[in-house]
Parts: C-alpha cells; sequence; structure tokens
C-alpha cells in the first residue's frame, strides 16, 4: 500500500493523480518515490504492462534525452550481436513476467491480455528506456543489463534535492 504522502508526492511528479498504484517500488536517495509498482490492471480494467514505473521527472527527462541521442538503436544492434547480452536481457524479461504474476495473485487480478508481454520492448527489442530503469531501480543490479546502462549514463539526477516537495 502508499502511504498518503508518497500518493502526493508522485502526483506532484507526473502532474496528474496516479492510477493504480500498488507500493513504492524505489526511492530516491532524495526521499521521494522514483518508482512505483503499478496493478496489472487500471481501475477502469484496461490492462496496464508496465508494472515498474517511473515517476520521478528529473530521471524520465534526462532518459527522454537519451533516446533522442539513438541509444535505443545502439542497444538494440548490441542486442543482435551479442548472445550473452540478448540472453541477459531475455532473462530480465522474465523477471518481470514473474513480478507481475506475483503483484497479479496477490491483488487478485488475471489479466490474460497482456500474459507473455512485458514492457520496454523486451525481449527482443529496446522500446523504452523508462521501464528498464525502473526495472533496474526496483529489481536491483545485475537484472537487466541495458537497464543498468541507463542509470550509469543518467548520473545522479537527485543532486540537485527533490524533485518535488513532500
Amino acid at each position: 500500500m502508499i502511504s498518503p504522502a508518497d500518493e502526493a508526492a508522485v502526483a506532484a511528479q507526473l502532474g496528474r493523480e496516479p492510477r493504480a498504484v500498488h507500493e513504492v517500488g524505489h526511492r530516491c536517495p532524495c526521499g521521494n518515490p522514483d518508482v512505483v509498482t503499478t496493478e496489472p490492471r487500471l481501475p477502469n480494467g484496461t490492462p496496464f504492462p508496465t508494472t515498474f514505473y517511473l515517476t520521478c521527472p528529473r530521471a524520465a527527462s534526462r532518459i527522454g534525452t537519451l533516446e533522442g541521442t539513438g541509444v535505443m538503436k545502439q542497444m538494440q544492434d548490441r542486442l543482435a550481436e551479442d548472445e550473452e547480452l540478448a540472453a541477459a536481457y531475455a532473462a530480465a524479461h522474465e523477471r518481470y513476467l514473474a513480478a507481475r504474476a506475483e503483484l497479479a495473485a496477490e491483488v487478485g487480478q488475471e489479466v490474460p491480455e497482456i500474459e507473455g508481454i512485458s514492457a520496454g520492448g523486451m525481449p527482443d527489442r529496446v522500446k523504452c528506456l523508462h521501464v528498464l530503469a525502473g526495472q533496474a531501480l526496483v529489481q536491483g543490479p545485475g537484472v537487466n543489463p541495458l537497464g543498468d546502462e541507463v542509470l550509469e549514463l543518467l548520473g545522479p539526477w537527485w543532486e540537485a534535492g527533490p524533485c518535488v516537495d513532500r
């Protein structure tokens, strides 16, 4: 469950009320949530595959800049050439699916519409660096190699202090 203070911080980060938030998945060093874990269905019943949702606007902005520099294409090309990287990325996909299945069971939500579909383009493509970074933050280093790379490229986005007041 998410506390009212964290829910208010996430709303301020997103500029809207958050939907289907289950809990804070990761906390920024500044103390605010930076990733929330979302339920596999939105309140209106729509399937929602993005289990680890990056909420920090500073991190999201930096990631958007990275996406604009061609990093995703470079990562995609490496997936095609590096079997070890491709295998690790496929394993990250499976870990993502397992986390969503565990959450779905916990909250009593079956979501057959998105079964086998993770997020971010996994397991074969690189489509959204925000998702990869979110997974790396929540599930830790070594789970998603490309998510780890994104976090390394971002640098310490929190150094300027909290992105929103708590």
